[in-house]
């Protein structure tokens, strides 16, 4: 983007979900039973576990596989994830830490402008589809980088991605396609 004559767009990072296992299985009803913060499913065999900080929440299977939602940037994911690793520790599991992995980072931004989605579309078929019937936005997903982006009419975008660097590059690639659709200020 050309910093010149735009302010820079704040890309606000909501959430980012990381996987990890414990190399060991993990008794579901001992960590329910003695864990703090938890939820036990039975019906789905999984423990909800949550941290106050970072704020997180955690789905444990007990194959040792972990799933950390919640986190509003890559290092507070891992920080979290960590944590969570030391805390079954704590309650008896022979646990190591291995197979980090962010899978998906969710973020909102704002454009300074609203934009005419029919014509976005048109002009970016097919990679760009709309169904106004079906959700308010129109998706346009990049295949290269694995990203998707929702885009509304009120120049609110929503965009997926594996990782915080494939976000902020999405949103550098849709700007000037959603710079061209604009809206028209009124007088």
């Amino acid at each position: 983007m050309d910093s010149g004559n735009e302010d820079a767009l704040d890309i606000i990072i909501t959430n980012v979900v990381a996987t990890f296992r414990t190399r060991c299985h993990l008794n579901l009803r001992l960590i329910a039973l003695e864990g703090v913060n938890v939820i036990y499913k039975p019906e789905v065999g999984k423990v909800l576990m949550k941290l106050r900080k970072p704020k997180i929440t955690a789905s444990i299977w007990s194959s040792g596989k972990i799933i950390c939602t919640g986190a509003t940037s890559e290092d507070e994911s891992k920080v979290g994830a960590r944590r969570l690793a030391r805390t079954l520790q704590k309650l008896g599991f022979r646990v190591r830490f291995s197979d980090y992995k962010v899978v998906n980072v969710l973020a909102v931004c704002s454009m300074p402008f609203s934009i005419r989605l029919i014509d976005f579309t048109k002009k970016n078929r097919p990679i760009a589809s709309y169904e106004p019937e079906l959700h308010p936005a129109a998706t346009y997903r990049i295949k290269q980088i694995k990203a998707t982006v929702q885009v509304f009419s009120t120049g609110s975008i929503t965009v997926t991605g594996p990782n915080v660097q494939t976000v902020a590059t999405a949103v550098e690639q849709i700007y000037p396609l959603l710079f061209e659709c604009q809206k028209p200020l009124r007088k």
